[in-house]
């Protein structure tokens, strides 16, 4: 039987590495897990209350509106304002998705279609290559750059690294140099910064520059804003929508999975450029009647009574990177702080860099007992990494630079 729109998928490298883990906890091995970035923080208490009062109320229980209700998407606008002094209409600039991932994989269905192209950087959270693909367009991926993270030490004024803003200039250089190479024209250009997985940072001019190369060139910015409250050492994440006239070309997705750490909720806004929106929500009036209301209600009152959570989460997390890169730069693997995410990528050490990314956390796994994510699984450009994820607490990440140090011999 042929499948014609996942034949061409390539195995899920990640799998790889999760039978593993999987097998060596059934035969009793403790292994530490830093792989699938899966955040491990509570959500808000007051969205959970919230969440067990409205689901007992059975008006909640029938089809809801897939566009998101009225006070959801008054919610986004109010934090979009105060966060980012971004002002959206709820009406017109603002559709609730179940998910980033499913905005995302959506939003390409409209946007794209055969014949047509898109660039994503490389490497790449995998939906932001395959999304375009589903759609039947073609995807040229653009190389993002050799870093990404900060110096320790060695940051800017505006509170970004040198290391971080050299991969960001990079890619645009990049980004430029793959225009004018393509026939036809892309027609999109997926970003998303703090980035997943290299952890590459940019600022606000960098934003403008690339909406002013998109209004002259009648391409749409597609911005998965999915970390734009996981940042540390002063760097402030910019929305892409805080550039003047971004709106004529330029839509977000905000995810309330990091910053309120509600990730099984499924709860995220498309917003920005309205005739895309637009377009976005006829599309999901044919697929879907949106999240389970109580879900919605619950997550209004997370936007509206705990603004202030997305700091608790974010200094979590940057215990966790402290402890993380302290501990692997004290055993000889040398990494940087990264700016944002919830992530740390880390090129591996030169004496086991022929291994490549999947047999070297393959070897992780099965003589460290620490699970990571191998960088070729976001594409080839991410093969001489691997991907921590700052699931862990500070304790059991100890643990996991100890396993480590007893592992990776050739560092010492």
């Amino acid at each position: 039987m042929e499948f014609r729109r996942i034949n061409g998928l390539p195995p899920y490298v990640f799998a790889h590495i999760d039978a593993l883990k999987l097998a060596a906890r059934r035969a009793g091995r403790d292994v530490i897990d830093l792989g699938f970035g899966n955040p491990d923080i509570p959500s808000p208490a007051v969205a959970v209350d919230k969440l067990v009062e409205a689901a007992r109320n059975p008006r909640n229980h029938r089809y809801s509106a897939s566009r998101g209700i009225p006070k959801l998407r008054q919610a986004i606008s109010s934090l979009y304002l105060r966060r980012f002094g971004v002002d959206l209409d709820p009406e017109t600039e603002v559709v609730t998705t179940i998910g980033a991932k499913e905005g995302l994989s959506h939003l390409m269905w409209v946007l794209l279609g055969p014949g047509d192209s898109a660039l994503v950087p490389s490497p790449s959270y995998p939906i932001h290559i395959y999304a375009p693909l589903f759609a039947g367009a073609e995807v040229r991926q653009v190389r993002l750059g050799e870093t990404g993270g900060a110096g320790q030490g060695d940051s800017s004024a505006s509170g970004a690294s040198s290391d971080s803003m050299s991969a960001s200039e990079s890619f645009f250089d990049n980004l430029m140099e793959s225009w004018g190479s393509a026939w036809p024209k892309p027609r999109v250009i997926v970003l998303s910064f703090p980035h997943n997985p290299t952890t590459t940072c940019v600022d606000l001019p960098w934003m403008t520059r690339l909406v002013d190369f998109a209004r002259e060139h009648d391409v749409v910015l597609v911005h998965d804003f999915a970390y734009a409250d996981i940042s540390f050492d002063g760097y402030q994440p910019p929305s892409i929508l805080q550039v003047p006239g971004a709106k004529d070309v330029a839509v977000e997705l905000y995810s309330m999975t990091k910053s309120f750490s509600m990730a099984g909720w499924r709860i995220a806004f498309l917003v920005g450029n309205r005739e895309v929106v637009s377009a976005l929500t006829k599309l999901k009036s044919y697929l879907d009647y949106g999240s389970f209301q109580p879900i919605q209600i619950a997550a209004i009152v997370a936007m509206n009574e705990a603004p202030e959570y997305p700091k608790e989460v974010n200094a979590t997390y940057m215990a966790r990177r402290d402890a993380l890169c302290d501990g692997l730069n004290r055993i000889g693997w040398s990494v940087t702080r990264p700016l944002g995410t919830m992530f740390v990528w880390a090129p591996i050490p030169e004496p086991y860099r022929e291994m490549g990314s999947l047999e070297f956390a393959s070897h992780l796994v099965s003589e460290a007992e620490v699970a990571t994510s191998p960088g070729v699984g976001f594409g080839p450009g991410g093969d001489g990494h691997v991907r921590f994820a700052l699931i862990e607490n500070e304790k059991r990440i100890g643990q996991a630079v100890r396993n480590l140090r007893r592992t990776l011999t050739k560092l010492q």
